[in-house]
């Protein structure tokens, strides 16, 4: 009898499969065949309870019965999809999602694409319960522009000293740090929340103000704001565009409970157990939700010390920012409930709220402001999404190819890899053409220098 099968019928693997395996052929000596065996593991999967007085398989049919077992929704959530030719194993991802229990709505953004458990550009909410990895690996993964007040045409003026200055101020890659850790407020929060937290505070703190590998940028480009708007005039402006996340510690956050909730959840079909959920009221549902809103606040101050730092290198001011989460879980009100609605690679888009939306290294970002539109969870895109996976850029793509495009596009690049080149993104123009229902563009945003990840 194939472990499949039973796995099928609701018996979980590990040690309780493992009991079945072996009494097949103790079945098979008392005279039953293979069909009457598959017959009686089948019923005992169904009905537990009606075999605890069978002498044969009665502390099996025990111990299943004490073992949670996956039901799904009589109907799966609703969802809503926008954009077309999405990825259809993303797509797969959110009917998936749709069929947990504590599932609720579902909305597919236009840059979506595959993921682990919900797609990149998914946006789940759940009722009670939070799931580590429908907020994503890079807790709070985000955006931050400023606008500062030199004179834009300094971007081919100055450009030799913003590129120092990029090169100064960052730090990119796995593990990338600094050797004189910076200062924020946010290393004066309570990081004994978690022991995952705990052991990290130091780590985190070197690590603050820096950024990761594969698509986490700092950039320099102008600014084209048509309508007074952003607490600024018409006109173009220098500006400051940063993606970065939690760096180390939020990846080891997100790990340590993505964990938990698959051990907390062992009924869930293999296409679901990326889906595992914690309840919001347990203890460890309630450590997972206190350690993801610090990892958001460190998130937050990462971008905070790299915008300061650069700033005033520059000897410049500030004169306006705008920033978002995109990889992330909120408690909000929808339809006159309480709900978690986790945004995995999508940027909130409640009435009124500012966001800001990334293209590529050679393609635009927008500065939105959301209309609150229901259906998709008051959410939109988060950038252009890919459309080539890192293995096949570098299979496919050479350098020369992505400098004629850099070219072509007067940026400057500093470092990257060639898995961020141009061509592994969809056309964000188009992205936004489809999301007219869910944002307003407010400004557009040009890269002109750009540095990444050094190429691995």
């Amino acid at each position: 009898m194939k472990a499949q099968k039973l796995k099928a019928w609701g018996i979980p693997q590990g040690p309780l499969l493992s009991s079945f395996l072996e009494r097949v052929g103790w079945l098979r000596e008392e005279g039953m065949s293979i069909d009457e065996i598959t017959a009686l593991y089948r019923e005992v999967a169904d009905d537990p309870e009606a075999y605890f007085k069978d002498p044969r398989i009665s502390d099996l049919a025990r111990d299943l019965s004490a073992t949670t077992r996956f039901v799904e929704r009589d109907a799966p959530a609703p969802w809503k999809m926008w954009g077309r030719d999405l990825d259809p194993a993303a797509l797969k991802q959110m009917e998936n999602a749709c069929r947990l229990p504590v599932s609720r709505q579902g909305a597919v953004m236009p840059d979506a694409h595959r993921g682990y458990g919900l797609p990149i550009g998914g946006v789940l909410a759940t009722e009670g319960a939070v799931i580590p990895y429908a907020v994503g690996v890079d807790i709070a993964c985000r955006m931050k522009m400023t606008v500062l007040d030199i004179p834009p045409e300094a971007i081919d003026a100055e450009a030799d000293r913003l590129s120092t200055v990029l090169e100064e101020e960052t730090r990119f890659g796995v593990g990338a740090h600094f050797k004189e850790p910076h200062d924020h407020e946010v290393m004066d929060r309570d990081w004994n929340v978690s022991p995952i937290t705990r052991r990290n505070k130091e780590r985190a703190r070197k690590q603050l103000g820096s950024s990761g590998s594969g698509n986490h940028f700092a950039e320099f480009g102008i600014l084209t704001l048509d309508e007074p708007d952003l607490d600024l005039q018409p006109g173009r402006y220098l500006a400051l565009l940063t993606h970065s996340g939690s760096r180390g510690p939020g990846s080891a956050v997100a790990h340590h409970y993505s964990e938990l909730a698959r051990k907390t959840h062992p009924e869930l079909p293999d296409e679901l157990k990326h889906l595992a959920w914690l309840d919001l009221d347990s203890d460890v549902g309630g450590e997972y939700w206190a350690a993801m809103t610090l990892m958001g606040e460190y998130a937050s101050a990462n971008h905070a010390v790299m915008h300061r730092q650069i700033v005033v290198n520059l000897r410049a001011r500030a004169l306006t920012s705008v920033e978002n989460h995109h990889n992330f879980a909120w408690k909000e009100v929808h339809a006159g409930r309480e709900l978690v609605v986790h945004r995995k690679g999508a940027t909130p888009a409640g009435e009124g709220v500012l966001g800001v939306i990334p293209g590529s290294m050679t393609e635009p970002a927008f500065v939105v402001r959301g209309k609150g539109e229901a259906t998709s969870l008051e959410s939109a895109a988060h950038g252009a999404g890919r459309v080539m996976s890192r293995r096949h850029a570098h299979r496919t793509l050479q350098w020369k190819q992505v400098q004629a495009e850099l070219d072509a596009h007067e940026v400057t690049l500093l470092s990257a890899g060639l898995d961020e080149a141009p061509q592994v993104y969809k056309d964000i123009e188009e992205v936004m053409s489809h999301q007219d229902d869910l944002v307003d563009v407010v400004a557009q945003f040009q890269p002109r220098i750009v540095k990444m990840a050094p190429d691995r």
